[in-house]
């Protein structure tokens, strides 16, 4: 089904949840994950980033740490871009990664996360003809660090997704 997925990341709930479907989903096709997070800029697309460039590479390293413990092969990579750049950043990478997907999160508040707002998934969408998938809305996200055997219960989630 997929061999190379893209997950674009950020630091919300729908992140952490987009990072558990994207590890569960290439661990049962046999895909590997590209990890992606884009850091605005906060004023007029220049200057001072949303986050400093190692909260950026700390978040795309634990999400590449994460995706491995499920025993999948995992990269990562940080960019940075304005806000309205970042769908186009997004494809962009994609492209040059050869992915045969892009997953992002999903949030029920506009207030979780800028990256996976209906805005930028909509405008990805729109950007590219390859599948973007949208994980599930994170109800109540608990991490599966320290829980015996979660890449079991991950792959029973993402069957009962995919059906």
């Amino acid at each position: 089904m997929f061999d190379r997925l893209l997950l674009a990341l950020d630091d919300s709930p729908a992140g952490e949840v987009a990072t558990l479907f994207a590890a569960a989903l290439a661990r049962r096709t046999g895909a590997t994950v590209h990890v992606l997070h884009v850091n605005e800029h906060l004023v007029g697309g220049n200057g001072v980033t949303l986050r400093t460039r190692q909260e950026s590479t700390d978040l795309v390293s634990a999400a590449v740490r994460q995706v491995a413990a499920a025993g999948v092969r995992a990269g990562g990579s940080v960019c940075v871009s304005s806000y309205r750049g970042v769908p186009q950043r997004i494809v962009a990478t994609a492209l040059e990664r050869s992915a045969d997907a892009i997953i992002l999160g999903s949030t029920r508040s506009r207030r979780l996360g800028r990256l996976f707002s209906a805005q930028v998934r909509e405008r990805t969408t729109r950007l590219t003809a390859l599948p973007v998938l949208t994980a599930p809305s994170p109800l109540r996200v608990t991490s599966p660090a320290g829980v015996a055997g979660w890449p079991d219960g991950l792959d029973q989630a993402v069957d009962s997704l995919l059906r």
